[in-house]
Parts: structure tokens; sequence; C-alpha cells
């Protein structure tokens, strides 16, 4: 479709050196041509071209002092990308490769996934080029005080609402938590992700690896499969990585491997979680670090290479591409037939591709694993009426909307002509629903 075509060059001239932000608009919006072509409105009135667009993209300087009194400087960000349906949602990744194309990638992710969820949550995104690993806690609390000082003023309950996202767990939501609250003298659920001591929600640590498998059952029981027996190699070792294994053990599942940034264990009998959630969330070790050698897993360097264990369902948790042509290939040729991502846009598009050819049942990230932002709306909902709902409340509430998910993603993909396919179904429900706000909205 030429006119696709033409926003998606527009995207690639305006916004330069951005990679990540390319590939995830080149994913989309082909996907999307079939509801276009149908609903000419969306082109007339250039809702493809504001889609693309953010609505507003902050940088700012964050300087802090080091326990040794050295001023270190970093750099700030937050992309308010589309707040059609509701005021701006979605975490802040604290690392190293934090740049503005991957901020805008990740926002623009978010606006489908937040649509998908049936929740008035628009989308966004914001981190720092900052690295919490090797800091002691009082730098890490002076990094997020510096961070907070610019970015309250520029979020809000009723207009963005950040949570964590890598490098940003409940110490960093506590810190920057605390300054938000300093700064505004408001008490008020302006971030998601908080401790159960000041506004937090029941599942909100388990809910993203919960989400994955509560998704990964429904896409599995259409084939007439499910985990009972399984061979599951799960990329990661964080919370999205750690309470998906611990979902899957529950089902009946094996966890055959697990990783960090450094390198990756495995045991074809099965990896002992509680070892590795002990090592990860109380200890802070790598995981290298996390397993007991009498066990006989075994570790390994090169943290990508975990794709050549052989599983029956592959849950890439980690990062962004980590799993190329070749990984897909090779998880292929080993009998896997299933792949649900738990992280961000973890398969390159000709991983995709693969899966797909092969007939290897994929569930994408922006549908996969929502169940985190959802069960952010449901800490949002809580803080408005100063109430919480028990754990089992909850995980019943994030187990229906990951549900309704996969039969949204479905259904759009078989009124297309798309059967199976919930890349597309996935893209075309959650923007369909944001089109609709944006038309009803005028030109804005």
């Amino acid at each position: 479709m030429a006119y696709v075509n033409d926003v998606i060059l527009q995207v690639i001239k305006r916004n330069p050196n951005e990679p990540e932000f390319h590939q995830v608009i080149k994913e989309v919006l082909p996907s999307i041509e079939p509801l276009i072509e149908e609903n000419q409105e969306i082109k007339n009135i250039g809702i493809l071209e504001r889609f693309v667009e953010p609505e507003r993209q902050i940088i700012f300087r964050v300087s802090w002092v080091d326990d040794n009194g050295k001023t270190q400087v970093n750099r700030g960000f937050r992309i308010q990308f589309n707040s059609s349906i509701g005021p701006y949602k979605g975490g802040l990744r604290f690392h190293p490769t934090v740049n503005i194309g991957i901020m805008k990638f990740l926002a623009f992710e978010q606006i489908l996934k937040n649509s998908l969820t049936g929740l008035p949550m628009g989308g966004g995104k914001g981190g720092s080029d900052f690295d919490p690993k090797g800091k002691s806690d009082a730098e890490v609390m002076r990094f997020c005080q510096s961070f907070m000082t610019e970015l309250h003023r520029h979020i809000g309950a009723e207009l963005d609402v950040p949570a964590g996202d890598i490098g940003v767990g409940a110490r960093e939501i506590g810190f920057l938590f605390g300054q938000y609250k300093r700064l505004k003298n408001v008490y008020e659920g302006v971030l998601t992700g908080k401790g159960m001591t000041f506004g937090g929600s029941f599942v909100r640590t388990e809910a993203t690896g919960y989400g994955l498998i509560y998704f990964m059952e429904e896409m599995l029981g259409e084939e007439k499969k499910d985990f009972a027996g399984k061979k599951v190699a799960i990329s990661g070792s964080g919370n999205v990585a750690i309470y998906a294994a611990q979902k899957v053990q529950q089902l009946g599942g094996r966890v055959v491997a697990m990783s960090d940034s450094n390198g990756y264990i495995y045991n074809q009998n099965g990896i002992d979680i509680e070892e590795i959630k002990k090592g990860k969330e109380i200890e802070r070790k790598r995981i290298s670090q996390c397993y007991l050698p009498a066990s006989n897993t075994k570790y390994a360097e090169n943290c990508f290479d975990i794709w050549s264990v052989k599983c029956d369902i592959a849950l890439p948790c980690a990062t962004e591409n980590e799993i190329d042509e070749k990984a897909a290939e090779t998880l292929v040729s080993n009998g896997c037939i299933a792949v649900g991502e738990g992280a961000n846009m973890p398969c390159t598009p000709e991983a995709i591709e693969v899966f797909l050819k092969n007939k290897v049942l994929y569930a994408p990230g922006k549908a996969a694993n929502a169940g985190g932002v959802a069960t952010s709306g449901l800490e949002m909902s809580q803080n408005v009426m100063r109430t919480f709902w028990t754990f089992e409340e909850v995980d019943a509430k994030l187990k229906t909307i990951m549900q309704n998910i996969y039969k949204k993603s479905s259904e759009a993909a078989v009124r297309f002509g798309h059967k199976g396919n919930l890349m597309v179904g996935a893209n075309i429900a959650g923007f369909e629903k944001i089109a609709h706000a944006m038309l009803a909205q005028g030109i804005v």
C-alpha cells in the first residue's frame, strides 16, 4: 500500500539513526493495511501520520554525586507518545543502552499493548542511560532523586503514570515516589509498581511473567496442547523470567534453561527456580552464582546461545532482538512448537518469518507481555478508590485480561484473513481502538 510505505519512509527520514524505532514501525504499519483499506477516513485525516509521531519528547540532564564525591551526569528521557484513550502509561528503563530511538520504540509498542488490555491507558516510556548495577543504595537514591526533580514537572496521576522496567525495581520506584511526593506535596498514584506499604498492588511483581503464561495457555489450548511435560527455555532472570518460570512449573512444565547478560544455565532435568529466585531477588547475584552444581545444572558463557538448548517452548524474556534468524532456525530444528515474547520485540523480523513459515505458534510481545501494564492499570484503579484487592482477586482479573487479549488478537486475525497470525491480529486489534478514539477527538 503506497500510503503506508510513504508514512514509513517519512518516519525513517524524520528519525534517522533510530533502528529499533524503524523496526517496530516497519512491523506494525504493513500489518494494519487491511483496516486502513476498510476505513479510508484513517487516511483522509492523517491518523497514521499522527499515530507515528510522539505527542511530546522530553530529554533532560541528570546530575548526581557518587559515593566518592564525584559529580556524574546522565541523560533522562520521557516519551509521551499517545494519550487518545487515557493518560500516558509506560515504564522507566535505567540501562547504559538507553537512547531516544529505543525509548520511542518502547513507547510506540506501549500504545498498542495498553490498548489491548482494554483499560484506559495511553502509551509512553522513559528512562536513562544510568546503570544501577554496582551502585550503592545511596548512589541509586541520589540518582533517582535528581531524575525525579526534573521528571515531576511532566507527570501526574491524570497525566502520565510511569512504572518500572529494566533496571527499575522496587528500590528505584520507592526512591522516585518519595522524591515526587516531596516535590509536589501530594500523595497520589503517580507511579505503579509501588511497595505494598505505600499504594502498591498484589501480583504486580509477578504480573508480566504470569500474564505471559496465561496468554500462552490460551494459545496452546487452541491447538489442544498445554505446558504439562514440556521443556521450556526462558531467557533472562529478572521478574518476568522468574515468575514465568514459576507459573510454568505450577502447570507441570520443566524449565531447562535461564540466562542473564553474561551467560546461561541449563539442565534437561529442570532448574531449581527457587534457588534462582533467592539468588536474584535477595542476594543480587549473577546467574552463574545462582545454581547448585550438585544438581547437574551447567553454566555457559554467551547468553544468546541459550536458544541452542533443546526445548518445546521458548520464552524470550530478556531484551530486544535476542532471537535472530539463525537462532530461530535452531529452535525449529530442535522441535520447538511455540514461542512467547516476554520481552519487548525480542525476535527479529527474520526470526518471526521463520516461526510463521514453520507453523510454530508465535505470541507477540505487545499481546503476550501486557500483563505487567494491565496490573499497573489495576493498581491505578485501587489507588483512585483508596482500597486494595487480594492477591487472588488481582490474579483472577489479570488472567481474564490476558484471555481477552488472546481472544481479541485471534479474532482480528481471522476477520482480516490472517488466521493464526497473532502478530497481525494484535496490531490490528490494538490500533483499531486507538484509531476510533483519534477519529472521535478531531485533529489534535
